[in-house]
């Protein structure tokens, strides 16, 4: 049996995120276009005696260390269905921005779970990793999956999407987190009453994402959480009217928050953008990549 294994696994920026009324269970149901984008979380697998979880990086000190981390929920449940002790230690590396917005414990938690199946050789079928993704959380399977994909249900049925280019993302990393069922409760508070169409996902933007058209693609961006974070979180409008005027195409609060992210033309629009972030003021740090970026990897 190989001793350690190490999985590579993306962040996400949602390009559409269009929301539905809460449901009787309490989520809601979503379509939510995922694209993954070049920051990475590593988790490392190695036999322990016991199934322990450890933590490195930017806000390592913010990430549960306990059995509610998404990474050790992961390698329980991939443990109970295979009949085997979780004897594991499972260390995780952080890049991806911690309560962000950006699915950095969705990513935690699926790397986890390719890790152990190629740690205990369980040969786990893709759709039962899948699945078990699913039961984890809504933004767990795009983890495992990456590139671009639509989420419907509350995020976690996947249907992969064409994508004709790479798109330049710039981050804003916020002062401090956001809690994703805060900014979901906000929202049902600022829609009382008011009457929630069916989340429907937008062609257009679908047509943008294949032809790798970001000026298109900036075009038909949109979050509706993007109210709720900013009403939970003033200052990140700050950062998003800094954003726009150094020529982002597009400038949106990614997911849940409180990241925000701009979309620019090219590579060196992008370096431009990130320079006047920093030079705001508005803002912790500032990360610049691309996308799309490939799901969960053993590396």
């Amino acid at each position: 049996m190989t001793q350690t294994v190490t999985v590579r696994v993306p962040a996400k920026v949602n390009v559409q995120l269009a929301v539905g009324g809460a449901r009787p269970d309490g989520f809601h149901d979503l379509a939510n276009v995922f694209l993954a984008v070049g920051l990475y979380d590593e988790v490392t697998v190695t036999p322990a005696d016991e199934l322990r979880v450890t933590c490195s990086g930017p806000d390592a000190d913010q990430v549960p260390l306990d059995r509610t981390n998404l990474a050790a929920r992961a390698a329980l449940e991939l443990a109970r269905r295979q009949r085997i002790e979780p004897a594991v230690h499972l260390h995780i590396a952080k890049d991806i921005p911690v309560a962000g917005g950006m699915a950095g414990g969705s990513a935690d938690g699926a790397g986890a779970l390719l890790a152990c199946d190629t740690l205990w050789g369980t040969g786990t079928s893709r759709q039962e990793l899948l699945d078990i993704c699913a039961e984890l959380g809504s933004d767990v399977p795009f983890s495992l999956v990456g590139g671009a994909a639509l989420g419907i249900g509350r995020g976690e049925r996947l249907r992969t999407l064409e994508v004709g280019g790479t798109f330049h993302w710039v981050f804003a990393i916020a002062e401090r987190g956001l809690s994703t069922p805060a900014v979901f409760r906000e929202f049902d508070r600022l829609n009382e009453g008011v009457r929630i169409p069916e989340p429907v996902a937008s062609q257009d933007l679908f047509d943008a994402l294949a032809k790798g058209d970001a000026a298109a693609l900036a075009a038909t961006v949109s979050n509706d959480l993007q109210p709720a974070a900013l009403s939970l979180f003033p200052a990140l409008a700050d950062a998003l009217a800094a954003g726009s005027a150094s020529g982002a195409l597009a400038a949106l609060v990614s997911g849940s928050g409180p990241t925000t992210a701009f979309l620019a033309a090219d590579a060196e629009s992008a370096r431009t953008v990130a320079g006047a972030l920093r030079a705001s003021g508005t803002c912790r740090t500032v990360r610049v990549t691309d996308g799309p970026a490939p799901g969960a990897t053993v590396v």
